[in-house]
C-alpha cells in the first residue's frame, strides 16, 4: 500500500467470487488495479467503462485516483466488484450522492452466485440423459 496516502477513502466491493478493496484519493483520474495500470489489467473497453460508471454519473471523473486490489472471480466480476467499491467510497466522501447512485442501481450488491452442483446430476440443473429401456 505504498501508493495510498492518508487522505484516501477505503471501501470494499464484492461480486460473485470477486472481492475488491478500493481506495479513492484526490487526484487526476489515474486507475491502478493490483499495482498495474487499468489498460494493462482490463483489455476490454467495456470493463474499463463499468468501473468508471459511478464517477461518470456523479460528474467526479478526473477528480479522484483509484487504487484497487482485487482477487477471485473473472474479469467481469472483478470490474463489478471495483464499481461497487468506488460507489461506496464516493458515498463516504459525499453522502448527498447516495440517492443519485441508488437510482442508477450502483449501491445494491448483486446477490447472484453460482448454483452448486447436485449429486446424481451432471451440473447444477443439467441431468444425465434418461432412457426408459
Amino acid at each position: 500500500m505504498a501508493n495510498v496516502d492518508k487522505s484516501a477513502v477505503y471501501a470494499t466491493g464484492r461480486r460473485k467470487e470477486a472481492v475488491a478493496r478500493v481506495w479513492l484519493m484526490p487526484g487526476s483520474g489515474k486507475v491502478t488495479i493490483n499495482r498495474r495500470d487499468i489498460d494493462h489489467y482490463f483489455g476490454r473497453a467495456t470493463l474499463k467503462m463499468i468501473l468508471r460508471q459511478p464517477l461518470t454519473l456523479t460528474e467526479q471523473e478526473g477528480k479522484f485516483d483509484i487504487y484497487a486490489t482485487v482477487r477471485g472471480g473473472g474479469l467481469s466480476g472483478q470490474a463489478d466488484a471495483i464499481k461497487l467499491g468506488v460507489t461506496r467510497a464516493l458515498i463516504k466522501i459525499d453522502p448527498s450522492l447516495r440517492p443519485q447512485l441508488k437510482a442508477a442501481g450502483y449501491v445494491t450488491r448483486d446477490p447472484r452466485q453460482k448454483e452448486r452442483k447436485k449429486y446424481g446430476q451432471r451440473g447444477a440443473r443439467a441431468r444425465y440423459q434418461f432412457s426408459k429401456r
